[in-house]
């Protein structure tokens, strides 16, 4: 599947990255795009029966799986401040539950140059800049937010695997003007502080959180804490970005994610399904598959299958995301991602995963399953084969599942 980092990398080959992000990991990302290689940044924790079945059909040219291996990459590719040619090649399972490569092919010049200046306009990025990374660099949100503070000559700080006491800490020793954040991690430092604390915030220009829906008292509060007009929700996908908004503009239209970023258009069908038109530079394909492809893309217009309205004045209110998807601290969970490697054990008969409220993580994933497995059984069975945000928490044994005369899994009834 992989060869040892030499010449023989050429451009459009992809860089499998799994090992867990810091600055080196930083640096290999932004010298792989700037020669035109692209990376595959994946969750380091992913379970051998996982990393085969993303990388299989996305065949890198080169797996990294080592500090060492990183070390040579960053070594072979040292230009970290060039022009990316290319986005990460970030995965998605969406409803299929087979992970999909989201691909951006090589950019024209032109077309990186736009690219790396529409995030720069939107974000305001300048080299005075400090960006405190709190997600894993793997995910695409923080890794965007790193690399446009980066080339923008700015300083980025990792502080390591989320933890609100050093956060605190980084935050009162490093200064920082941004972070990016999911509603948990901001659930979880709010706690923290109440106490130890609140530490003097007055640094940050800008907090942009989004990944989950946000608790109306975490938002209200994050406006309360953080200088004023710097913090922003946003709306997106691994797929694209389709809305910015103001915590000003939220709190006027409790609810919005806001209208479409600079650049594009939104539009809603009638059974709510959202679109959005988007540049040239930031259109992709689902790798390897042009079917999928196919029925995401409409025109200039592409569709991850939410739903939504927009009001008068063109601000977006999300009615649910895909039915089936779960949200666990930030973490997209798709349940028939999940189903097929239950279906695998010989004491599941029928099972069907889903989301309940959770006050720490916002969602916790659950499954609902017929046959004779125990629960502990269950859990070792998946502690193998699936990463940790989604492995079930929650088990129960059923008699049958609730289905509708179809056959489809009645999900809505399952926590009751």
């Amino acid at each position: 599947m992989s060869r040892t980092v030499s010449t023989t990398l050429g451009e459009g080959d992809r860089v499998a990255l799994l090992v867990p992000g810091s600055l080196d990991y930083l640096d290999a990302v932004l010298g792989l795009l700037a020669a035109g290689v692209v990376p595959i940044p994946l969750d380091p924790r992913l379970t051998a029966y996982e990393r085969e079945r993303i990388l299989t059909p996305l065949s890198p040219a080169l797996v990294v799986t080592s500090a060492a291996e990183l070390d040579r990459v960053r070594a072979a590719y040292p230009d970290t401040r060039g022009l990316p040619r290319a986005r990460p090649v970030h995965c998605t399972s969406g409803t299929t539950g087979t992970p999909k490569g989201v691909w951006s092919g090589l950019l024209s010049a032109e077309d990186a140059r736009a690219l790396v200046a529409e995030e720069r306009s939107l974000w305001s990025f300048v080299d005075t800049d400090v960006n405190l990374v709190l997600s894993p660099l793997h995910h695409s949100a923080p890794l965007r937010f790193a690399m446009g503070t980066a080339l923008a000559g700015g300083r980025v700080v990792v502080p390591g695997p989320f933890d609100p006491a050093l956060v605190t800490a980084a935050i009162e020793a490093e200064r920082p003007t941004s972070m990016f954040c999911v509603p948990t991690h901001l659930q979880r430092l709010f706690a923290h502080w109440d106490e130890v604390g609140v530490p003097d915030l007055s640094s940050f220009r800008l907090v942009a959180h989004a990944g989950a829906p946000c608790p109306d008292a975490v938002k209200r509060r994050l406006v309360e804490l953080f200088p004023a007009g710097s913090t922003w929700e946003f709306y997106g996908s691994t797929e694209g970005q389709f809305t910015a908004c103001r915590s000003e503009e939220w709190l006027e239209r409790p609810g919005t994610v806001g209208r479409a970023r600079p650049g594009r258009t939104l539009s809603v069908d009638p059974d709510g399904t959202i679109w959005c038109t988007v540049p040239r530079f930031a259109r992709f394909s689902y790798f390897g598959d042009p079917d999928k492809t196919a029925a995401t893309w409409r025109g200039d217009a592409f569709t991850v299958g939410d739903l939504g309205r927009l009001d008068e004045d063109g601000y977006l209110h999300l009615d649910g995301r895909r039915e089936d998807l779960v949200i666990s601290g930030g973490v997209n969970v798709y349940p028939l991602e999940v189903e097929q490697v239950l279906q695998g054990h010989p004491g599941v008969d029928d099972v069907a995963v889903y989301g309940v409220p959770d006050e720490q993580w916002g969602q916790r994933v659950c499954a609902a399953y017929v046959g004779t497995a125990s629960a502990a059984e269950l859990d070792a069975f998946v502690r193998e084969r699936l990463a940790p945000p989604k492995r079930p928490k929650t088990w129960h044994r059923l008699e049958e599942l609730p289905r509708t005369l179809t056959g489809k899994v009645l999900r809505s009834d399952l926590p009751r």
